[in-house]
Parts: C-alpha cells; structure tokens; sequence
C-alpha cells in the first residue's frame, strides 16, 4: 500500500458513507413523502438508474481529463445533490428528492471506478491486493454511515435533514482526499485515436459476461435485501436504531473481507472465492428465511455483506483480464452500466415487494439470480478446465 492506495482507499470509505445513509435514509423518506406506498424506494432507485445514466458520460470524461479531475467532477456532483435533497425534504417535494438522487447517481457512476484506479496504482503483481485493500477502505462508511444517519436523524428538526447536509460535507472531506492523489499519467485521448477492439467483440468473451454477470447480479442480490431492510424492520416495530445497527454490521461484512480477500484469490483462485460469496449468499437467505428476529437481520445482512465481497472483488480481478490499457474506459463502463441497470430493477422490486408481498417471498425471489450467478461461475470453471485439457 502507498501512500495513493491509502487516500484512494478513504475516498472509498466517504464514498461508501454516502452510499449507506442513501440506503439507510432515502427508503424512509420516500416513504413519509410519496403518494403511494409502493413508491417509497424510488428514491433508492434514482439514485442507481442516475448512475446506470451517467457510466457513459463518466466513461467520456475519464478518457478525456483522466482519473483526478473526473473524480473530482463526481464529488462536486455528490456535494451539490446532498444540498438538493436537503430542499426537497424540506420542501416536502418528492419528485424532488427523486430528481436529486438521480443526479447523485452521477457521482456514483464515478465512485464505482474507484476499484478499477485502485489496480492501476499498483504494480501488477500486488492486483489483487490492492482492489481488495481499497474496497476494505469501505469500513469507514460502515462505521460512519449508519452513526451518521443515527445521531444526525432529528438534528434539524425534519428527520433525516441534517443527514443529507452532512454528506454534503462529507463530499467536500472526499475532494480534499482526492486532490492529494498521484494517478499515474494518461496521454488524453482524441478522436481518432486506437481505443482497442470493438466493445462488442470485448463483452462476447466467457471471461466478460462471467465477470460482469458475477458484479451485476451479485450486487442485485446485496441490493434487493440491503434496500428493503429498513422497511422490514420498520413493519416489524423495530427502531430506527435496530436498523442503523443491521446496516452498519452489513457494511463490515461487505469491506472487512477486503483485508484478506486478496490473499484468498491469489492462493486459491478467483472462481473458488467467487464460488464462495454465492454460498454465503445462499446461507443468508435461509438465515432470513428463519424468522424476523433482531438476530437474524443482523447475522443475514452480515453473510450477504461478506457474500458480495467475495463475488464482487473477484468480478473486479477476473474482469482485469478482459480487455486492454486501452479498452478500459468503455469496458468499465459497459459493467458498470450492467450493474446499475441490475441495481435499478432491485432498489424498484425490493419496496414493491416487501411493502406488498413481505419480506419472506422477497428472499425467495433472490435465490434465482444466486443460482444464476453460481451457473456462470460453474461454466466458465468448466471452458477453463477444457481448454487446459486440450
């Protein structure tokens, strides 16, 4: 780790704190301010079709200004929809606050490539470990996030204003962090120049679709749940607090893998572990399954968090070998935009259902794209096997 991976890793960190109090608040919200019940995660939802929106628009930028200053143009982003979501909730405005998440959504798009910079900071040997030390840095917002959201719910009066206000300073912390960051030179890119293979013929490859089917839907499944926990929970009678603790436990389990998640892929493979985040996931849902006890939110949304680290630091190394220094851009892109579509879907389905169907059918439904996830992996397992064969 130098000095760059550590501030790269707390720019992760604030962007995961973002992230959490999103989850952890804008359910909540949209729920007290939405016409419809159904509607409640559509907050939620803008916040991921904003970024399955924006993976080209940032996909431009970086290959025009480069890592730093598009990152930067992200934070400035994150800072101004924090303010736009504190005027809609004072306003009591809804479509608003929808508008806003949709336009944070942007800096999400930017924060999703964290991981990415993250291997390029690197010498190529140290890869993996280094995606998985940076997405560790995500134990910042575990601890901070749900804190924050907590202790800031009724600081303004309206809950949950002065949450959206701090993330606006947390932006501001992150821009700080970023300017300190080296990324190494890129020549800017003009129309004209060689930009590699075809996007086409890069995401035909089993390597890609495994690894973007592995990112997207293994970030669907965390998602779906993630989302439509405080919601449960508030169905259950449990309090705030309940949930803020639920979320925070969830979070260390997504990023402090990220410590030894490195170390596991380069012993053992990146299919194995990636085998074993969809195990987790299933015992998670079968934990869910069990009742709706404190205990067991808390010990479901633990294994889905390690789940998701296991599979989606394993999609981020495997994805690595699908395309070239110069295909980055539009290959990161193309599973980000994956992923955030995957998102969009789940952060609708997982309040329509829970708020219509109950938290237990929305478990069920989750097992299919696990099982998906863990058929891809098997084939992919397979072709490899074969090909070393022949």
């Amino acid at each position: 780790m130098n000095k760059n991976l550590w501030l790269l890793a707390g720019a992760q960190g604030l962007f995961l704190t973002n992230n959490v109090v999103f989850i952890a608040i804008n359910g909540l919200v949209g729920l007290s301010l939405a016409p419809l019940g159904w509607m409640a995660t559509l907050p939620v939802m803008g916040y991921v079709v904003g970024g399955a929106l924006s993976t080209g628009l940032v996909a431009r930028s970086q290959a025009r200004w480069g890592r730093k200053v598009s990152f930067q143009i992200g934070l400035l982003v994150a800072l101004c929809s924090a303010l736009l979501c504190a005027a809609a909730l004072h306003l009591g405005n809804f479509w608003l606050l929808v508008a806003a998440t949709v336009i944070a959504g942007y800096y999400s798009a930017n924060g999703q490539l964290y991981r990415f910079a993250a291997g390029e900071l690197a010498a190529p040997e140290f890869r993996e470990k280094a995606v998985s030390l940076v997405l560790a840095g995500g134990l910042i917002g575990a601890i901070v996030g749900p804190n924050l959201a907590n202790h800031t719910r009724d600081a303004l009066g309206a809950p949950f204003l002065g949450a959206y206000l701090s993330l606006a300073v947390v932006a501001a912390l992150s821009m700080l962090l970023m300017a300190g960051i080296r990324f190494p030179y890129e020549v800017p890119r003009k129309k004209g120049d060689a930009s590699g293979r075809p996007l086409s013929v890069i995401m035909r490859q089993p390597v890609f679709i495994v690894a973007t089917a592995g990112a997207a839907l293994g970030y669907g499944v965390m998602n779906l749940l993630m989302a439509a926990t405080p919601l449960a929970m508030q169905v259950c009678g449990m309090p705030f607090s309940d949930a803020a603790l639920v979320l925070e436990w969830h979070v260390i389990g997504m990023f402090a893998p990220g410590f030894f998640t490195g170390h596991l892929i380069k012993r053992f493979g990146v299919l194995p572990i990636m085998g074993v985040g969809v195990v987790l996931n299933l015992v998670c849902i079968a934990v869910a399954l069990s009742g709706q006890d404190l205990h067991q939110f808390l010990i479901a949304l633990f294994l889905l968090g390690v789940g998701w680290n296991f599979l989606f630091t394993g999609s981020t190394t495997l994805a690595m070998e699908a395309y070239r220094p110069e295909e980055k851009d539009k290959a990161q892109a193309a599973i980000n935009f994956c992923v955030f579509a995957v998102m969009a879907l789940t952060s609708f389905a997982s309040g329509a259902l829970v708020t219509t169907q109950g938290w237990e059918l929305l478990n069920l439904g989750s097992l299919f794209p696990v099982a998906l996830t863990g058929v891809a992996l098997v084939w992919l397992a397979l072709r490899r096997r074969a090909a070393l064969a022949g």
